[in-house]
């Protein structure tokens, strides 16, 4: 996504220490135009062209109630995301140029966009856990679903039954091993929302993007500071986090990897993240019970969204080449089958790691 430029009388909208002075791009994030401010005051801030994609008012109003919530529990607020909020006490501003919204900068920080050590995913899970941690008691039922249904995989597997039975493309002929494997797990795909139904998970906030440039680690002894990007922050399952963040970092290959005999479990990651997670919240047994469906189903319900985009004409996810949601497709399901054979010595990676505790 290319940047746009920002007009430096935006940033005066907002609380900040002195006046701004420069307006500079910022990252590369493919959602948001982000630029950085800095004040005479040698003052830095984050400030962010919010996308049209978004109900503003819902999404500020949650990431306004949780930074909120984990500035009261952080015992150094300058090394958590904090919002700023304008000079009329708005949690964002507004004009024919779009929507905006303001972050203190954490200094002496950096991104990651793949981990190059485990102690890199290590930390991240940390962070991650923090996360959890610091948010255990806000009531996640208040705050709004910015995607309805995200992470119910048996409404997925309703989306792509529906597709599947259209079949516009006439592509299902193509992919018939994939499509009975999908359907043959839907199953054990609809286990975490029949515990959520049942209230048997707890439901917590969680942030539902775990990839590890969502952090931010201190660029000098690579220590996770804080979680970032918080736009898709909404009640769920821890599960949802921790198995999405095995599914995207605990795994051999890239998501598109054609050569599926590569595509494996890395078991060292696996543990690092595991290790990290657990160290820093607190889960109840029935969510260690089953951390590793939560991995099976997160890379399930990914397979699946894929192989749907795929039989409906590639109309969601970003392609580039015509059998592209398809490779992911099966480099998910690869994985999904990997973790089911494996489930013994994960569990058991789980144990050990717990009675290190």
């Amino acid at each position: 996504m290319k940047q746009q430029s920002v007009d430096i009388s935006i940033a005066e909208k907002f609380m900040i220490c002195g006046s701004p002075i420069s307006v500079n791009s910022y990252g590369n994030g493919h959602i948001n135009n982000t630029f950085l401010v800095t004040t005479d005051t040698n003052k830095k801030y984050i400030l962010q062209r919010i996308s049209d994609a978004f109900d503003i008012n819902f999404l500020m109003k949650n990431i306004n109630a949780v930074t909120s919530f984990m500035a009261l529990k952080s015992d150094n607020p300058e090394r958590q995301m904090t919002l700023i909020h304008t000079k009329t006490d708005k949690n964002f501003y507004s004009d024919k140029t779009g929507n905006f919204r303001m972050f203190t900068f954490v200094e002496n920080s950096i991104c990651l966009e793949m981990p190059e050590t485990t102690s890199d995913f290590y930390e991240s899970a940390v962070a991650f856990g923090k996360f959890q941690k610091m948010l255990e008691d806000f009531p996640a039922k208040t705050l709004t679903e910015p995607i309805k249904n995200f992470h119910n995989t048996p409404d997925r597997y309703r989306i792509f039954k529906e597709t599947l039975s259209a079949d516009k493309m006439g592509r299902a002929k193509e992919v018939k091993d994939e499509i009975e494997f999908a359907l043959s797990h839907e199953e054990k795909g609809s286990v975490l929302q029949s515990l959520r139904d049942r209230g048997e998970l707890p439901l917590r906030v969680t942030h539902n993007d775990t990839k590890l440039n969502n952090v931010l680690f201190d660029k000098n002894t690579r220590k996770s500071i804080c979680v970032i990007d918080l736009d898709t922050v909404m009640p769920g399952l821890s599960l949802y986090d921790y198995g999405d963040a095995i599914r995207y970092g605990a795994q051999t290959a890239s998501e598109d990897e054609k050569d599926l005999s590569k595509v494996n479990i890395d078991f060292d990651m696996f543990r690092a993240f595991t290790k990290g997670y657990l160290s820093s919240c607190d889960l109840t047994e029935n969510e260690i019970n089953n951390l590793v469906l939560g991995a099976i189903t997160m890379t399930l319900e990914c397979g699946v969204r894929f192989l749907t985009d795929y039989l409906d004409g590639d109309n969601y996810f970003k392609t580039n080449y015509s059998e592209h949601n398809l490779d992911r497709c099966r480099t998910q399901f690869k994985l999904v089958s990997e973790l089911e054979k494996n489930t013994d010595k994960l569990n058991g990676i789980i144990k050990e790691i717990l009675s290190d505790k």
